[in-house]
Parts: structure tokens; sequence; C-alpha cells
């Protein structure tokens, strides 16, 4: 409960400090509205001239690109500081954080929270509720539950993708470019069910890094293409991969030695 409340003091100190430049925070916002829209352009376009993708509608795939674009969103708004982690380190930052007596890994995500991300977040809730309105699904109580567990599952897959890319830096001392396709490839390409991409990448998405099971499985249960309700519980399931996502952040932790900054 005391993190919790003290959480809360880092939330309000980071949005009184964005409040000071009012009109660079709208416009940061703004923009990012204006990048998604120009994805979700690229979708209607797409749609427009093919009607459907393997057997999916438009109201459809834009119902799953919003649950991706909003679970991404709410983790990078959340974990955006494990997306910088290179500049915590080299800068001496984290040295100091060590000396704190709070979990440095919960003191590192109070010190940044990137809340002009709500721009993007404002796109996917509007392209959601399109999606909800305009789809033939017809819902109901496990539906709707399997919605909020898709969400869910994916803010914590995407947490743990950035967690991976912040305890490689306690080895390389700076980011991985290559971990981009997993975060903001991972935006790009879930604006289609992964299935559509193929065997081999579907395969990748459900073993290896387990986009599948937050987005592709439980969405072909909740537009009916799948009868299987375990579907809908696969979220659950992609949820484990924190797990060797914390224990390598805790053996690079471990292994860290100071910058010397």
């Amino acid at each position: 409960m005391n993190s919790i409340r003290l959480y809360q003091k880092y939330f309000f100190i980071h949005l009184k400090s964005m409040m000071q430049h009012k009109i660079s925070f709208l416009l940061t916002t703004v923009g990012q509205f204006l990048i998604s829209f120009n994805i979700f352009l690229g979708v209607y376009f797409m749609m427009d001239r093919f009607k459907q993708v393997k057997g999916f509608s438009y109201e459809e795939v834009l119902l799953c690109f919003s649950i991706t674009l909003m679970a991404f969103t709410i983790a990078e708004t959340i974990f955006r500081s494990l997306d910088t982690f290179e500049t915590i380190i080299g800068n001496g930052e984290f040295d100091r954080i060590l000396l704190r007596p709070r979990n440095c890994l919960f003191t590192v995500l109070c010190s940044k929270i990137d809340l002009t991300r709500l721009g993007r977040l404002l796109q996917a809730a509007v392209m959601f509720a399109y999606g909800v309105s305009a789809s033939s699904i017809e819902w109901n109580l496990a539906r709707v539950a399997v919605t909020v567990l898709m969400i869910a599952g994916g803010v914590v897959v995407f947490a743990a993708i950035y967690l991976i890319f912040a305890s490689i830096c306690f080895f390389t001392l700076e980011g991985l470019e290559f971990m981009n396709v997993f975060t903001d490839g991972a935006r790009e390409y879930g604006k289609y069910p992964i299935g559509i991409y193929g065997k081999t990448l579907l395969t990748i998405c459900t073993y290896l890094v387990p986009f599948s099971l937050f987005q592709y499985y439980p969405f072909l249960y909740l537009t009916g293409k799948a009868e299987n309700p375990w579907y809908g519980l696969l979220p659950i399931a992609g949820c484990l991969f924190l797990l060797p996502a914390v224990l390598l952040w805790r053996f690079g932790l471990s292994r860290y030695q100071s910058t010397g900054s």
C-alpha cells in the first residue's frame, strides 16, 4: 500500500512537471494522436481496397489493432524508463538509485512516466469503440472478460520486453536497437491478427515472444472463428513471460558494476 501511495506521488509530480509547459505537453500529445492516426489510415486504405484479410473484416481488424495499440501504449506510459535505461546507467543515476531504501526497479519505474502517450491511447480508444459497435461480435460477459484479459496480458508482455531490454543494458551499458522490433515493431505488425503473416512468424510469436497469446488466439475466440474457450485464457499464459524477464533483471543486477560516471 505504501508503494502505491508513493507511486501516486511520483505520478502527480510528473504531471505537475509537464503542466509547467502546457503548450508543449498539448502539442506532443496531439502529435502522438496524429502518428497513430497515420497508421490507422494505412489500415483503412488497405481494407477499403481488399475488404477483408484472411477472413477478418475491416471492423475486426480495427478492433484487433486497437487492443494491441492500447496495451502497447499503457505499457509504454508506465514502463518508459526501462526503454531509456541505458541513459540512467550511463549518466550514473542508477548508482544513486541503488543507494535509496526502495526497491531499485520500483524507483526506476517511478523516474519516468510518459503521460504524452495519452494521445495515442485516445486514438486506440476511438478505434476500439468503433470496432465494438460496428463488428458483428455478439458481446456477452465472457467476451468482455476476454477483451480485458487481452489488454492486460498485452501490457504485461510489453512490460516484460522492456524489462529484458533494460536488463541487457547491465552488460552492454547501451541499448540494443534490435529490441525495437519487439516493441515498436510489434505495434506495427500488431495492426492485423498475427496469423495472417504465416506459420513461421506465428510460431515465433507463440513460443518465443508470446504476442499471439494475448492477440491472435484470444481474438479468434472473440470473433467466433474458434470455439475453444481456452483460447480466451491464453493471455494469462502470456503473462508468464514476465518471469524470465524478472530473472534476467536480477541476474544482470547481481553482475552490475558502477559505470564510474
